[in-house]
């Protein structure tokens, strides 16, 4: 019998994953990761991780598999939470689920689940693993979860072929309303519980009020553009190459204060993010304002009215050689190749058409149409068909 160990973390999702495992013959063992007890930054007295900790040993104990909890809360400050201070300070927007997949799920925690002899860690994510051969070698795949509403393969962008070796996701084939009546036809306690909201490891906390524990406020001006402003209708010049046409599509719009009108006054540009509409309490403009771009160093937030704001569109965007990764390394490009495919810039995003410029220093993806919001710090990733090849974070 395989040994298995389940990141269990007391919802509907992880629970099943157990009961499936167990009805496929592998000796199953129940892990909660406890990966938060800093009180200093916990806004509401509602403890989530208690809850959820004892409602996957319940679930464990139903279900009549070994269970432990480990406290890996040291690890996720040093990686994520610090991490992510330091992002948003630089006026970079993180994305915790991403990191602490890399980070916790799949490295700190899948190598305590192998010290203790497992063969796999298994993990409630809607996503599936492939298998093919390649040149006398095995190849894993990351491919999207049969669900469309819940494909969580975003989420796992990052993943290696070594971890996806190690790797099962056993409801990456069903439905949300399947894995829901398989928990509540085994009488799972979590069988009706809702999916988590929040930060992948605080739950109940709104990320602003989170980041007010470290980030201090400091008052500073919205300023809102209009769209008919000089910078939006630059003529396209003649380019001597093509890196010089790829720097240009990726470059974004820069501002100056007096671009546009004070509209209203925030507590700190370091809170908002590009794309945001709600915080801004500026009222009486015929259509909602829309944060087009941050300025950290000047603490001011640049606005503009409306979804069809130019301000919020860029036709291309580009990552750091260094932060360029493959799931699929024998797929990876070479300085001066280039590959169409598909690429989502944030979660549930439907994936848009786009190729991949790979250059010495780094690659740019070049979209077929312009996308909302593309935000320094979030993470692309792209996709042939349903297999995710490879990801980076946006600079």
């Amino acid at each position: 019998m395989k040994k298995v160990v389940v990141g269990l973390s007391g919802g509907v999702d992880s629970s099943v994953s157990a009961y499936l495992l167990k009805e496929q013959g592998y000796k199953v063992i129940g892990l909660f990761m406890k990966n938060w007890h800093d009180d200093s930054v916990t806004i509401s007295d509602e403890c989530p991780w208690l809850e959820d900790s004892n409602d996957a040993m319940i679930v464990a104990e139903k279900l009549g598999i070994p269970f432990q909890t480990v406290d890996l809360s040291e690890q996720y400050k040093e990686r994520i939470v610090d991490y992510m201070f330091n992002e948003y300070e630089r006026g970079r927007t993180p994305n915790p689920d991403v990191l602490c997949n890399r980070e916790i799920k799949f490295d700190v925690f899948m190598k305590i689940a192998l010290s203790l002899g497992a063969d796999y860690v298994a993990t409630g994510h809607y996503c599936r693993k492939g298998e093919i051969e390649k040149d006398g070698e095995k190849i894993y795949q990351l491919l999207s979860g049969k669900d469309n509403n819940k494909d969580q393969s975003y989420f796992l962008c990052q993943l290696t072929q070594e971890q996806l070796s190690k790797t099962l996701f056993p409801i990456g084939e069903l439905q949300k309303s399947e894995v829901r009546r398989i928990a509540a036809e085994q009488e799972l306690v979590t069988a009706d519980k809702k999916d988590s909201q929040g930060l992948c490891f605080i739950g109940k906390v709104r990320l602003p009020d989170f980041l007010q524990q470290k980030l201090k406020p400091k008052e500073g001006n919205i300023v809102e553009i209009k769209s008919d402003i000089e910078t939006y209708n630059i003529d396209i010049p003649e380019f001597d190459s093509k890196i010089e046409e790829l720097k240009f599509l990726a470059q974004k719009h820069q501002y100056q204060p007096n671009d546009g009108k004070v509209v209203g006054r925030h507590q700190g540009a370091h809170y908002f993010t590009k794309g945001q509409r709600k915080g801004l309490a500026v009222g009486g403009t015929p259509e909602p304002l829309f944060v087009i771009d941050t300025d950290v160093e000047e603490n001011v937030i640049y606005t503009g009215q409306g979804k069809n704001h130019p301000g919020i569109y860029r036709k291309a965007l580009f990552i750091n050689a260094d932060e360029v990764h493959w799931v699929r390394k024998d797929l990876s490009l070479q300085a001066d190749e280039t590959l169409q495919l598909k690429a989502r810039i944030r979660y549930r995003q439907p994936l848009q058409d786009a190729t991949l410029h790979q250059t010495e220093h780094g690659m740019y993806i070049v979209f077929e149409t312009p996308q909302a919001s593309i935000t320094e710090g979030q993470f692309v990733a792209w996709y042939d068909g349903e297999e995710l090849l490879g990801s980076g974070v946006i600079s």
